[in-house]
């Protein structure tokens, strides 16, 4: 192999009449380079976009939602440290939701999601914490001049045209429960707080307020909707909700975070795979140009060919040499694409950052993130694709006859 290596390494340097060799070796590496570079940058791009958007759902969303077919239920306590007993559950908070009517002092209003929560261990289950501007999340716990607290969405606040300390009339069309049946419910809450997920459809439409506040209003006593939970892993979300199911039994039901939001992440994982798809026929181009080099060596080097198998040379050595110089134009592209790509990530990622306009993405630059698979995977697709480059080539110049190559020498 160290002979065949030899060769092959001193085929790539052109002669002083061969010069046409040295500038198709250079455009067949850059070829290669410039593709694993793109697909590394789009990749790890769409990775960043798929990372924020993951963590600004969950920053709302629980990671599992266990809930009763029944509806509403009392024993939440009971079951929530059944569930955080379980192997990969961090934590567990209740929660209550509903959808309700928001009225402000001009009688402009909007419907909105209300949800009760318990501001005690709701930053252990969803990491809702940073997401709260202008006002504390445990100002929810407390009256303010007579009138328990909220927290509002802010598209929702700017839509109502509402700030910090301004009142909001809740009507519940769900109502309480009383003697005489089922009767809409009114409540004033004034704002203490304004929520900023950067997601609009979450910010448009969602209110908070304590879960005491809530079961109050709806006249639910100590009823929950549903338990929030929080697990280690996210990706291994399903499969502990599936664990949950086995041990919470078949009266209630649990959903994780990635089929709540299936269709949304098969997209993007859809456009991912086509993306891939269509950048790596970069490194096709470059590969089909290390088919041209090789093709071209062989026919520049077919008196050396032909003298190397009348010396003992055997076909599948010399086979193997012109396998090993397309293999190392293709190493050498795939290697340099792969700095040149992660550097350019890492530029992006630490020093220089591309302004996006945050109405549309919601994020104000572009996001980032290399994952090793994804670098494993285009670098093991540009070397197959430049090996598959090499055997066509490779086996016309090992069937090459010495006799006839020499005859007319």
């Amino acid at each position: 192999m160290f002979f065949e290596l030899f060769i092959g390494l001193r085929y790539l340097k052109a002669k002083r009449k061969q010069t046409s060799i040295s500038v198709m070796t250079l455009i067949t590496v850059v070829g290669i380079m410039t593709g694993v570079m793109a697909l590394i940058i789009v990749l790890s791009v769409m990775n960043g976009f798929r990372e924020d958007l993951m963590t600004k759902i969950l920053g709302v969303n629980p990671h599992i939602l266990v809930q009763s077919y029944r509806g509403s239920f009392d024993e939440y306590e009971g079951l929530s440290e059944k569930i955080s007993g379980i192997e990969g559950v961090q934590a567990t908070t209740p929660y209550m939701h509903s959808e309700v009517l928001v009225r402000n002092t001009n009688n402009a209003s909007s419907g909105a999601l209300l949800r009760g929560i318990d501001t005690r261990s709701i930053e252990e289950a969803i990491d809702i914490g940073p997401m709260i501007k202008e006002g504390l999340l445990s100002s929810l716990d407390e009256t303010h001049d007579g009138l328990p607290g909220m927290i509002v969405g802010i598209e929702l606040a700017r839509q109502m045209g509402v700030q910090p300390g301004d009142i909001l009339t809740v009507t519940s069309p769900q109502g309480r429960l009383t003697p005489l049946g089922r009767m809409a419910a009114n409540r004033d809450f004034r704002v203490t707080a304004l929520f900023n997920s950067a997601m609009y459809q979450f910010d448009a439409m969602l209110v908070f307020v304590s879960l005491k506040e809530l079961q109050d209003f709806l006249g639910l006593e100590d009823r929950v909707h549903g338990i929030a939970v929080k697990v280690r892993d996210v990706y291994k979300s399903d499969v502990i909700g599936e664990v949950i199911q086995e041990e919470i039994g078949h009266g209630y039901w649990a959903r994780d975070w990635k089929a709540n939001n299936r269709s949304l992440f098969s997209a993007i994982e859809l456009e991912k795979l086509v993306m891939f798809i269509i950048l790596t026929l970069i490194v096709l181009v470059g590969a089909l140009n290390i088919i041209s080099t090789l093709v071209t060596g062989v026919v520049e080097k077919t008196r050396d060919v032909a003298i190397l198998r009348a010396m003992g040379a055997t076909s599948r050595s010399v086979m193997r040499i012109f396998m090993l110089q397309g293999l190392l134009l293709g190493a050498v592209g795939t290697v340099a694409g792969l700095v040149s790509g992660l550097g350019i990530c890492h530029l992006l990622s630490e020093y220089i950052h591309i302004k996006m306009p945050t109405d549309y993405y919601g994020l104000s630059t572009l996001p980032v993130k290399v994952e090793r698979l994804d670098v494993l995977l285009v670098a093991v697709a540009a070397v197959l694709i430049s090996f598959l480059a090499t055997l066509y080539p490779s086996w016309h110049a090992s069937r090459l006859n010495p006799v006839e190559a020499l005859r007319y020498e």
